[in-house]
């Protein structure tokens, strides 16, 4: 008689010795930076940040350009949850992971995205709408997002990004 292979049994197999290599305290939050790419992202936002991310900055795409960044390129201007104004280039300085956030429209998706590949920032998309009215955004932020996703449920954003531990 066999007896089925249960999902845990290579962690119950594994040695004393092989134990002392496994990661043993929890598991960090990344540095992330959230941006809404639209004034219909920026409420989803709002309410994301009032779960209280630690290490998580919100902004808003608000214009194209804020001067030179360094690199030949110019850098996209941002404004955080307090209106405060900025380069995005401030906000992606350290960032582990960058999440686009866009209802319907996904203005700024080409230049934030080139912003993050500049930076070689990861770049993960949630777009809020059904797969109809989410269109115009999926097609915007396909070149620039490792991970996309779309759903009905604002709800979801949050849930979202404490999967990311963002």
């Amino acid at each position: 008689m066999t007896h089925p292979t249960l999902l845990n049994s290579c962690a119950r197999a594994a040695t004393a010795e092989e134990a002392r290599y496994r990661i043993q305290g929890p598991p960090t939050d990344a540095n992330a930076v959230v941006i809404a790419l639209d004034s219909g992202a920026v409420p989803l936002l709002r309410e994301a940040a009032a779960q209280r991310r630690s290490g998580t900055r919100f902004v808003a795409f608000t214009g194209e350009a804020a001067g030179s960044n360094g690199s030949g390129g110019a850098s996209p201007v941002v404004t955080d949850l307090e209106q405060q104004a900025g380069p995005l280039d401030q906000y992606l300085a350290g960032a582990d992971v960058a999440v686009l956030v866009a209802t319907s429209n996904a203005a700024g998706a080409a230049v934030v995205g080139e912003a993050c590949r500049r930076r070689s920032t990861m770049t993960a998309a949630i777009i809020m709408g059904d797969g109809r009215d989410s269109d115009g955004a999926v097609a915007a932020l396909r070149p620039y997002a490792r991970v996309m996703i779309v759903s009905k449920d604002p709800g979801d954003v949050g849930e979202i990004l404490s999967a990311l531990r963002a």
